[in-house]
């Protein structure tokens, strides 16, 4: 008897209904949480005076993040997994996106991200119907007024 076969690679998706394969309920960043994580290595190996091997990969990664992450104080971008987090009835993938702060998400929604908590927490969407435009899986797990007072809370800490 062999093992079951694996699902074809590619046929992960991020639609009305979560498939992420391998990925389904993996922990993930928002471009922010991401952002304090690699320049904060960046700065101890370099204060530690380590070989901090600062590839041009790592420098386009660190400009995509500077340029995308919508929080940049550590006290907001804790605020804003806290928010997410309370909302265990979404999944991971869903809570990040919704934070992430990445305007032109539309373009980012064929490519399969490790989680859909990232999403919420990525996205910064403005209204609800924005939100489950580009995160269908999330229609009917949250009221339309649930989710707007979430999206208002994470606003208030972008602006700040």
């Amino acid at each position: 008897m062999s093992r079951p076969k694996p699902p074809p690679p590619g046929t992960e998706e991020a639609s009305a209904t979560l498939n992420l394969g391998e990925f389904q309920n993996v922990d993930t960043l928002t471009l922010s949480e991401a952002s304090l994580v690699l320049n904060a290595l960046v700065a101890k190996r370099r204060n530690d005076r380590k070989n901090v091997n600062e590839t041009e990969m790592l420098n386009q990664t660190l400009n995509y993040l500077d340029h995308f992450a919508r929080f940049t104080q550590k006290e907001n971008v804790e605020a804003v997994e806290r928010l997410l987090s309370a909302h265990k009835d979404l999944a991971k993938f869903e809570r990040t996106q919704l934070g992430k702060g990445h305007r032109h998400a539309a373009t980012v929604l064929n490519i399969v991200h490790p989680s859909l908590t990232e999403w919420l927490g990525s996205l910064c969407c403005i209204t609800a119907d924005e939100a489950k435009t580009l995160i269908p899986s999330l229609t009917d797990k949250i009221k339309d007024e649930d989710l707007r007072e979430l999206l208002e809370e994470i606003s208030k800490l972008q602006n700040r």
